[in-house]
């Protein structure tokens, strides 16, 4: 999954506030520009960015409708959640048992 990653969800990040260089996206990284490249190839597999390469300058830009599937996912899962959590804020209030 490209967003398993801590490292490429922040390059999302970044990109999502404004397309960046991959010199600028390295900046705040303490690896290697050739690390960083291989985040963005993952994110450019899954479709995540795009690059735009102007001369030796590759400039990236988010994709966001490529995320549409995740939040999707997320939305599936937190919805799960918060069913779960009302129920068991409930049952504190109320001071019951749970139901076997």
């Amino acid at each position: 999954m490209a967003l398993a990653d801590p490292t490429r969800r922040q390059l999302v990040r970044m990109l999502a506030e404004h397309d960046c260089t991959v010199s600028q996206l390295a900046q705040p990284f303490d690896m290697s520009l050739a690390a960083v490249s291989k985040h963005i190839k993952v994110l450019e597999a899954a479709g995540v960015v795009a690059r735009r390469v102007d001369g030796r300058v590759h400039t990236l830009t988010l994709r966001p409708e490529s995320l549409t599937g995740a939040l999707d996912w997320i939305t599936i899962y937190r919805n799960f959640w918060q069913r779960r959590l009302a129920a068991l804020d409930d049952l504190f209030s109320t001071g019951g048992s749970p139901e076997p």
